[in-house]
């Protein structure tokens, strides 16, 4: 039984859209990410009173600005069932923000952002990065474990791994491929091409689907989630292509992801910008709906932010953020 998802409908793939499986209807999903879970540990008062998400703030993105999805980054190593650590405060509040959504008839995409908070994978504008370029095996166990514990939850969507890259010159970590029959191999060179990527999120998906046939289960793309080029899948149907978009990766959008729309569901689950950026945040939000994609904007709690800081009532928009809110409403 369903303990968190207030009737939500079950969503499905059809053709290049997502739909609601009861009705057949397109369903587009627009919203914004709440970062915060992936570094706001369960210790002390626990990671939900860290990352400071209440009420008020879910009714804010929901019911003011007109979301339907919420994007929620979270650290596998807090989220995992192991030998000596149980994770059950830390999904509880996971839980917890799933069950605020969906009672506003919200949907949740959980996003593995990091592996862990302890081991920095390079640094990124001289400060430590944390997202590290492909997953690892614990990551095949902990989507068994939250397929299974959430089989029932429609409310529930899986962006199986956030932001697959090439290795940083200064990441310490030996990088790692794997092979059909789960054994991994060091990898000759520090490049994460779809060559490198796929057999793993082929592991990720197959976890996942083993213990919940019917979940949504969204792919990135390389570089930092943002090509989607040498996708989809092959033989592997029901998948959402996951792109992140920002100023930096320039203007081309056809090549890197706006094609592959054309014959499956695409999604943009990171996008945003500073005050300087709005012109480029005009032109893009145009290209959505040039070719009707869903997106979630980044973010509502860490730069480049949606809200002021801190995020607090009234939680007023920065100028970005206005552009966000707009786009959502147009919509509702």
């Amino acid at each position: 039984m369903s303990r968190l998802s207030h009737g939500l409908s079950q969503l499905a793939v059809e053709d290049n859209r997502i739909v609601d499986t009861l009705t057949r209807q397109p369903v587009k999903l627009r919203g914004v990410n709440r970062s915060g879970f992936e570094y706001s540990s369960p210790e002390g008062p626990g990671a939900l009173a860290k990352t400071g998400i209440t009420e008020v703030e879910i009714s804010t993105i929901i019911e003011v600005w007109g979301a339907n999805i919420i994007r929620l980054p979270f650290n596998q190593e807090w989220a995992l069932q192991r030998e000596g650590y149980d994770p059950s405060w830390y999904r509880a509040d996971l839980e917890a923000v799933i069950e605020m959504a969906a009672r506003r008839g919200a949907y949740t995409l959980l996003d593995l952002q990091w592996l862990d908070s302890r081991t920095a994978r390079g640094t990124v504008g001289g400060r430590p990065n944390f997202v590290a370029p492909l997953p690892n095996l614990d990551s095949i166990q902990l989507w068994q474990q939250l397929a299974a514990a959430w089989r029932d939850e429609s409310a529930i969507l899986y962006d199986i791994f956030s932001e697959p890259h090439d290795a940083l010159p200064d990441d310490p970590v030996p990088l790692l491929g794997i092979r059909e029959d789960g054994s991994t191999f060091s990898l000759p060179t520090p490049k994460v091409t779809t060559n490198e990527w796929q057999p793993w999120a082929r592991q990720l998906i197959a976890a996942i689907r083993t213990q919940n046939p019917n979940a949504l289960v969204f792919v990135a793309g390389t570089n930092w989630a943002f090509d989607l080029r040498g996708h989809p899948i092959p033989e592997m149907g029901g998948l959402i292509y996951s792109t992140h978009i920002y100023v930096s990766k320039g203007l081309d959008w056809d090549g890197p992801f706006g094609s592959l729309a054309t014959s499956v569901p695409v999604f943009v689950s990171e996008w945003g910008g500073d005050d300087k950026d709005i012109p480029w945040g005009l032109e893009l939000t145009a290209y959505f709906d040039q070719l009707d994609l869903g997106w979630t904007a980044w973010s509502w709690s860490d730069w480049p932010r949606l809200v002021e800081d801190p995020p607090r009532p009234p939680y007023t928009p920065t100028p970005f953020g206005t552009l966000v809110r707009d786009a959502l409403m147009r919509f509702r």
